[in-house]
């Protein structure tokens, strides 16, 4: 499996587009490392720049770029919106694939050392390579930003865990970490009050607002030991505070949301709209700095389409469509979600695969003289339209009128279509590979050459097997639309079993012609039993449906 890291380090430049460039141009100088996203802010004065690579390209790229950082950057000049207390302000690690989060904290301690040695930074460990309990929250290492850091550092409680420990006026401090998937999330107010947008950031903010008696304007309330006493807010997992943009013209509540799974993205969108409202301000839109998962803007597309009782078993791109119209994350600048969500910035780097072609260009691609894509490929994909087409049925059935109490039953439907085609498409490129891999194990040193074939050869079946059982699978949906969906489709309800059926029977010749490279015959004769289970499934789930469908088009 490939391992995949993250980096995003802030650094504080968001003015000097040449700094910025040279900075963009050390990690990129990198090999192994892919550069995602540049996100620069003015009023901020800081750039959020986002790469992903295996752990050792990574951790080379972040060293050459403090060292950039550290020879551009002055921070005894630098002024800015956002809190900071160097260059390199911060600089974590997240582990995307292949990597666990025990594995990125070792890669975080490594560059944490290099950045200290190598380029001479003063380094503080926060979250989970934290090296003291206080230092796990980043706002407590941070605390008194580049002004205050002299003073710190002359605290033996705060000298650093890497690096020297005496003020350097020029770059200032470095805070490393490994951490889960953090939004950087900004949400946009029909104001330009500072102070309002603070107001409502420690309305929803974990940590809350300090407490006073009377409430807001009197004396803080503080504990038994002397400390002040917080009035959490209602969001968990979330920091903010509240800013006025100057090129925007508006204040903001900026927000991270340190753990999606906990408070996600659209939660904190609709609290914020909320709480705004009961000042008397609205929320006009929203801008993300940096990249998101996919699944979180599926998720966010999902839960608005429930609010307005609608079917979520539609694309992924018109959920993401749904999500940022719905959060205004297009207010300020236009959203391309092949820039901003990390799996489509990560793809698009990569070759283009067969899904990925036009009806045209698949076509004649499989007509080519290539002997991939083949059948096995065209029976995945011929599968995929036929879910795709029983999804269409039930995406419709769930929007007739009279029919409103039941678009939640629909919905699930059309979501296990969605999942049958989503894996029929995968299985398209996988079959080119399975065919790819036995030319390759063909061409493998002698030694390991027969190893290698019938290994090359149990993937050649099982893929197409695969591609059986998805498109058995989804002659479900297909039964259901054909007996409970709009009649007026039943006819798509018909075309989509024809097509699961080819889809079955297709793949069913891959297996038995893949299977005559077998040497084990106990091995080749399992594989045949279950190729001809699903067959005869699949034609006798035919004939039933298809008889549901010859009744509603006669009725």
């Amino acid at each position: 499996m490939t391992r995949l890291i993250e980096c995003v380090p802030n650094f504080s430049e968001g003015r000097d587009e040449a700094v910025i460039a040279q900075i963009t141009a050390a990690i990129e100088a990198v090999d192994g490392v892919t550069l995602l996203d540049v996100d620069p802010g003015r009023a901020t004065n800081r750039t959020v720049v986002t790469f992903v690579g295996e752990p050792e390209p990574v951790i080379e790229a972040a060293v050459q770029a403090g060292h950039k950082a550290a020879e551009l950057i002055d921070m005894s000049r630098h002024e800015g919106e956002h809190p900071r207390f160097g260059c390199m302000d911060v600089c974590p690690l997240v582990p995307v694939a292949g990597v666990t989060m025990e594995e990125t904290v070792l890669h975080a301690q490594t560059l944490a050392r290099r950045l200290g040695e190598e380029v001479g930074l003063t380094i503080d460990c926060y979250e989970t390579p934290a090296t003291r309990p206080e230092r796990r929250n980043l706002a407590e290492v941070r605390s008194g930003e580049y002004e205050g850091l002299a003073a710190k550092l002359g605290d033996p409680d705060w000298q650093p865990d890497f690096g020297p420990g005496t003020f350097n006026a020029r770059s200032g401090a470095t805070a490393v970490s490994a951490r889960d998937f953090l939004v950087a999330y900004n949400v946009n107010l029909n104001t330009t009050s500072t102070r309002r947008a603070n107001a409502i950031a420690f309305d929803v903010r974990e940590k809350g607002r300090i407490k006073r008696e009377p409430p807001l304007v009197g004396d803080v309330v503080k504990d038994a030991d002397g400390n002040p006493v917080s009035t959490p807010g209602s969001l968990t997992c979330v920091k903010g505070i509240g800013w006025f943009i100057d090129e925007y013209g508006i204040a903001q509540i900026s927000l991270n949301l340190t753990n999606i799974s906990v408070t996600p993205v659209h939660v904190a969108f609709d609290e914020c709209s909320e709480k705004a409202r009961a000042r008397g301000i609205r929320v006009t839109g929203s801008e993300l700095v940096g990249l998101i998962p996919l699944n979180a803007m599926l998720e966010a597309g999902r839960h608005y389409l429930r609010k307005q009782q609608r079917s979520t078993g539609v694309s992924d791109a018109e959920l993401v469509k749904i999500a940022v119209r719905s959060m205004g994350l297009d207010d300020l600048a236009p959203f391309d979600p092949r820039e901003k969500i990390i799996e489509y910035a990560i793809r698009d780097k990569d070759t283009t695969q067969l899904v990925d072609l036009s009806v045209r260009g698949f076509t004649e691609e499989t007509a080519s003289e290539s002997p991939a894509p083949g059948g096995g490929s065209v029976s995945a994909s011929v599968g995929a339209l036929g879910a795709a087409l029983g999804t269409m049925v039930a995406n419709l059935s769930s929007h007739k009128r009279g029919w409103d109490d039941r678009w939640e039953e629909f919905s699930e439907h059309a979501e296990r279509g969605k999942a049958a085609y989503a894996e029929l498409l995968d299985l398209v490129d996988k079959d080119t590979e399975a065919f790819h891999g036995i030319v390759a194990a063909w061409r493998s040193d002698p030694e390991v050459r027969d190893e290698a074939i019938q290994a090359a050869t149990r993937q050649a079946i099982e893929i197409p097997l695969r591609v059986m059982q998805a498109a058995l699978d989804s002659m479900d949906l297909m039964r259901a639309m054909a007996g409970e969906g709009l009649a007026a489709s039943a006819s798509d309800a018909g075309v989509g079993v024809l097509c699961a059926r080819t889809a079955v029977l297709g793949a069913g010749l891959n297996v038995r012609i893949n299977a005559k490279d077998l040497s084990d015959e106990a091995e080749r004769r399992a594989y045949l039993q279950r190729a001809g289970e699903l067959t005869a499934a699949a034609v006798a789930a035919e004939a039933e449906i298809l008889a549901l469908v010859e009744s509603r088009l006669e009725s």
